[in-house]
Order: C-alpha cells, then structure tokens, then sequence
C-alpha cells in the first residue's frame, strides 16, 4: 500500500446514518463513513449491496435521509450544482461525457464548471489541461476529436479528467476500471495516485479488490446496504472469512 496521510481530526467527508430509496425501495440502511484529507478510501462489495447508491445519495442524486457533512457543511438536502460548488466531484459508473464536444471542449466545460471558486479551492493548485494531456497522452491525441467516438478506456480517462478540471477537494469515482484493458487500468490507478498526490481525497468504488487495496489508506465492505467491515488493506487481506462471506463469488 502507498503512503497515504493519517486521516484528520475533521475528515473531508463525514457520512453518518445514511438511508436511501429508490422509490419505496429500501436501498441504504444507516450508512455510517468518512474520508480524511488527502486520502484513498474504497468501498468494495459484491455488485448490488448499494456501493453506487451510496455515492449518489451523498451527491444529493437520490431520496436519503441521515447526515452528509463535507468541510463541516451538511450537503444533504443541497442541491447538486451546490453540492458541486463546494468542491466534491463525482465520476460516475456510466462515462457521463459530452459525446457531441471534442475531448478539449470536455475539457473546458469541466474548468467552466468550477467558475465559483468554493472556499477550500485553494488548498491546491487548479488542474490544467496540459496537466491532463500528461497524464494520458492519448488524450492529446484525440483532443480535436469528438468524444463520442472514443473508446471505452479513452471515455473514462475523459470523464476523470473533466472531473478534476472543476477543482474538487474529494472526488467519488464509481467503478473507473470496469470494462477497461490492463494497460488502461494500470493508467487509472497512477491517476488515482497522482489525484492524492495533489491533496485530493477520493471516494472509490472498485469491483478489482487488488487495485483497491494497492492503493486504499481503509476500505469499508458493504453487503444488504450496510457496513459490514472497515479495516486497512492488511486487515482485509488477513480476513479470509470476511472475504468469503462478503467479497467472494
């Protein structure tokens, strides 16, 4: 696992009780989380448990209920253009692109959205394109091209990077390797790296549990919409029973 700092006294992100629905469907059923600055916290489970669920309550997407503090402020309740303004980025499982706009035009429109400077924006620098065209040279490559013709991998490197061009201090990313070639989650996983490096805390739902324990600070396993386990990458490793119960197929 990679150094990652201790997580603060006042984590980035606070997630307390948290329920939610789809309709009259129970999803949620008191989830309880924090992310600290600076740090990679995953949450892993068997597909269906509420991993994306969770992600899009705390981003004010569904009906919850219970507390969702970030930088000290509750979002719950907020909307999501302000939830988004105060600095917390969401990636989600679909590759949400604009696929009509070029990959630079993405790009742009993902700088526009951090407009609003929210009030933490200064505890790093603002990702630059150029910085982005680093990371992934591919997409300096197709930067004139119409991002819906890219390729999966290309797509999800697109929508990371639209992220991080609004300057967010904690970024949820949902599934960011699925479907992906190994060359292209190898990629992934050093953006990940690169994203902490700067200061920026993420929130990860991963399917491949050793990307997530290479690279977690802690990891929480959900099943049935709960909590079931949270423990450092050592202590899921030497669990085999929990593993078996709730992460194997």
């Amino acid at each position: 696992m990679h150094a990652q700092p201790p997580t603060s006294a006042t984590p980035r992100l606070a997630v307390q009780d948290l329920h939610a629905w789809y309709g009259k469907s129970h999803i949620l059923h008191g989830i309880t989380l924090q992310v600290g600055a600076g740090e990679i916290v995953s949450l892993i489970g068997r597909n269906g448990v509420g991993r994306s669920t969770t992600l899009k309550a705390i981003m004010g997407m569904v009906d919850a209920q219970g507390s969702v503090q970030f930088q000290g402020q509750e979002m719950l309740g907020r909307k999501i253009f302000e939830i988004a303004h105060q600095g917390l980025g969401y990636v989600p499982e679909n590759r949400d692109i604009f696929a009509s706009l070029t990959v630079r035009q993405n790009l742009l429109l993902g700088e526009k959205s951090a407009a609003t400077p929210h009030q933490h924006a200064a505890l790093h620098a603002p990702w630059q394109t150029e910085e982005m065209f680093d990371l992934f040279p591919r997409l300096r490559e197709r930067a004139e091209t119409l991002a819906g013709v890219l390729s999966g991998g290309e797509q999800q490197m697109l929508t990371l990077c639209r992220t991080l061009m609004g300057n967010p201090t904690l970024v949820m990313i949902d599934e960011p390797t699925e479907g992906l070639a190994p060359k292209i989650v190898e990629q992934v996983a050093r953006l990940l790296e690169a994203i902490r490096a700067r200061g920026v805390s993420i929130l990860l739902v991963e399917q491949k549990l050793a990307i997530a324990l290479d690279i977690s600070a802690r990891l929480y396993v959900m099943g049935h919409g709960r909590i079931v386990f949270e423990g450092t990458p050592a202590q899921v490793r030497n669990n085999a029973a929990m593993r078996k119960e709730w992460l194997e197929v």
